[in-house]
């Protein structure tokens, strides 16, 4: 396919056949699956997946490469394309139409982050996911507590989901390469989700606790969790954000009252 990648989109295509087999074998698509790909460009991913599945959905912003996406398919109305962009894609919507979604895609760096709190919001309706993002991402995203990679992104994702890192993909894989090597990572959403209270008080805390890292709770926390209810909740307030498992969050979010 001739075409130029644009720097807007944040478009790197897979060019890798031995790198997309993987994916493939990764994602391991059953024929009656409602997979959704988001970012197909040229279809490296997409080919594949329509060889495996009855049918798939895919969403591109980019119009100039949706003729060719098209032609994958050669009319036999197995691929459904949205010229959209999949910040404001409707995923839920498509959920109770098709059933819990698999979602697949080689997620532009400059959105990735956005878009998973995107999809996390339609949680319910998913299945699982498996992204290629940029390795750094994938290693926030897994983080367990004490590390240098755990915070806000961890904790917020990890409430939602497992998070599975599956293997790195050098930049040599995309055309053109970016800067930094990139990693698949599986989510997949938690069978029975954390017991919070008010998942608005969980997501503000979780932000002001890793505001300032180095801040214990008893002074991050400061005017928004009183150093009684971080007793409460079983804490020491001595204790520093990036030390509390997704759990504690929970517990602390929990623990703490409602305004």
């Amino acid at each position: 396919m001739n075409y130029r990648p644009r720097k807007r989109f944040g478009q790197h295509f897979l060019q890798d056949p031995g790198i997309i087999e993987r994916i493939v074998a990764a994602i391991a698509p059953r024929t009656a699956d409602a997979v959704v790909e988001i970012g197909p460009g040229t279809g490296a991913i997409t080919a594949p997946l329509l060889e495996r599945l009855d049918r798939l959905e895919a969403v591109e912003l980019d119009r100039d490469l949706v003729p060719a996406l098209q032609r994958l398919d050669a009319g036999r109305g197995r691929l459904t394309l949205y010229n959209q962009d999949a910040l404001g894609f409707d995923f839920a919507a498509l959920a109770r139409l098709r059933g819990r979604l698999r979602v697949v895609g080689n997620l532009p760096y400059n959105i990735s982050t956005p878009l998973i709190f995107h999809l996390l919001a339609a949680v319910q309706g998913l299945q699982d996911m498996h992204f290629l993002l940029q390795r750094e991402v994938v290693s926030r995203i897994a983080a367990r507590p004490g590390g240098k990679s755990y915070g806000r992104l961890s904790v917020m994702v990890q409430s939602h989901c497992e998070a599975e890192p599956l293997f790195a993909v050098g930049a040599g894989a995309f055309f053109p390469p970016p800067k930094v090597d990139s990693a698949l990572l599986r989510l997949k959403p938690l069978p029975i989700p954390p017991p919070l209270m008010s998942r608005a008080r969980f997501e503000r805390i979780v932000a002001q606790a890793f505001s300032q890292r180095r801040k214990t709770l008893r002074n991050a926390l400061r005017g928004l969790v009183s150093e009684h209810d971080i007793r409460a909740a079983g804490l020491d307030p001595a204790r520093r954000g990036e030390t509390l498992s997704v759990g504690q969050f929970v517990a602390l979010a929990n623990h703490t009252p409602q305004t």
